[in-house]
């Protein structure tokens, strides 16, 4: 998968529509919310930050009953609860301004994830990369963040078959062979009454 293409933000709008992104992500492959984004795009105004926080239950309602979206009232509701904190940060000094206040990125992400629902761990990370917000280098921030496994460990790891446990090493001696058994003749995944 190649990297998100990343933008210059040009108002609130665009961190918010980048933001909510990362919230119908959560849980569903990104091909389903790239096909779904023109119509959720239309069903939150554009992404117009004072619109989208005014949002009123009822419209929420209507969103989550448009076919064009992704029904889940929970990630539509926090879409708005997100628009609503946004404008809070706009207003108390500038968003912009709010993200640029951490000294590292951790500190920016587990203050994203305080104030923002939906928006987890790699939610965080595509949102600041997106954005262009300082990020760690993706293959460091995976393994830190359990995302994949360290290098080392692939290395040192024996090798599975097709993502079942390993088979048992064979024994010098092979084993004696079984007789038959006769067949039962009740259908596989039925129980019979065992009498006491």
């Amino acid at each position: 998968m190649e990297a998100p293409k990343q933008i210059i933000p040009k108002s609130i709008d665009d961190y918010l529509e980048q933001l909510s992104k990362g919230v119908f992500q959560a849980g569903i492959s990104w091909r389903v919310v790239d096909a779904k984004w023109p119509g959720i795009t239309k069903a939150f105004h554009r992404f117009k930050v004072e619109r989208v926080a005014r949002m009123s239950d009822r419209e929420i309602d209507d969103v989550a009953n448009d076919e064009r979206v992704i029904r889940s009232r929970p990630k539509i509701a926090a879409v708005v609860h997100n628009a609503r904190t946004i404008l809070d940060l706009e207003r108390a000094g500038g968003f912009k301004r709010h993200l640029a206040s951490f000294g590292d990125y951790e500190s920016v992400a587990t203050d994203l994830k305080r104030r923002f629902k939906f928006v987890g761990d790699s939610g965080v990370y595509h949102f600041l990369y997106v954005v262009r917000q300082p990020v760690p280098e993706w293959h460091a921030w995976a393994e830190a963040h359990g995302k994949i496994r360290p290098k080392a460990a692939m290395a040192t790891r024996p090798g599975r078959s097709r993502g079942r446990s390993a088979p048992p090493a064979r024994t010098a001696r092979p084993r004696a062979r079984q007789s038959a058994r006769p067949r039962s003749r009740t259908p596989r995944g039925t129980r019979t009454r065992t009498r006491r």
